[in-house]
């Protein structure tokens, strides 16, 4: 499987298959779900804590990181699935739905190569 070739119905219905062949549905709520992605998300942080961003660039690439550094994100998208699926959210049209206000939001014109408009002269 690969990004090129998998789809986000495949890897939720895995990720469901996973969830009820151990029977934790019982334990997948949305607070709970929310949590787990949040311990994830920071477990993922901590491979970049300190690092200036030419670094992290770097340390990516790394053999002995990249592959714990690939787990966690794993870690973080399976929690995500996980919380689709127990809301019964369909992700792809909610990701589709936010880059379009992203988009009204941050108009390129504007922000293209900026990550916030300057303030203006007084």
């Amino acid at each position: 499987m690969a990004d090129a070739t998998t789809t986000v119905a495949a890897l939720r219905d895995a990720m469901r298959r996973f969830v009820s062949e151990r029977d934790w549905d019982q334990f997948h709520s949305p607070k709970n779900l929310v949590m787990g992605l949040a311990v994830e998300t920071a477990e993922l942080m901590e491979h970049f804590l300190w690092m200036d961003n030419a670094g992290s660039r770097g340390h990516v690439h790394e053999p002995g990181q990249r592959q714990a550094i690939a787990e966690e994100v794993a870690d973080v998208a399976c929690y995500l699935l996980a919380l689709a699926n127990g809301m019964e959210l369909d992700l792809s049209a909610a990701i589709l739905d936010k880059l379009e206000k992203n988009a009204r939001k941050y108009p390129v014109e504007s922000f293209r190569g900026k990550y916030r408009l300057e303030p203006e002269a007084k």
